[in-house]
């Protein structure tokens, strides 16, 4: 991992965000994430300096479309973002966990 990765790591795991299990370095059919919550298809990406050129952006992009036809949710963030804003990182964390939550109440009633 790297050291924006293992930073984030030690907020998300042992269920510290609602509960919730995530783990690292996950497989999702070809695809291995950075961090993956099976419970509630919820994938985190942290896009470090070799996710800039153009190539690797499309694909990221065509990687996280593809993954997202299997109902997985994405949230990408980049090293900066972890470095410099953390706790914005980990509060939209926690209101994309919300809004799952929400619709999976919304669809059971």
């Amino acid at each position: 991992m790297t050291h924006a990765e293992v930073l984030l790591w030690n907020y998300i795991r042992r269920k510290q965000i609602q509960n919730i299990r995530f783990r690292r370095q996950f497989s999702i059919e070809l695809f291995i994430v950075d961090f993956y919550s099976p419970q509630i298809k919820l994938a985190i990406e942290i896009d470090g300096y070799t996710h800039l050129t153009e190539e690797e952006i499309k694909y990221d992009y065509w990687r996280q479309n593809k993954l997202e036809s299997y109902g997985v949710r994405f949230l990408r963030f980049t090293n900066e973002d972890i470095y410099e804003n953390i706790n914005e990182v980990l509060r939209i964390i926690n209101y994309e966990v919300e809004a799952i939550f929400r619709e999976k109440r919304k669809i059971s009633s």
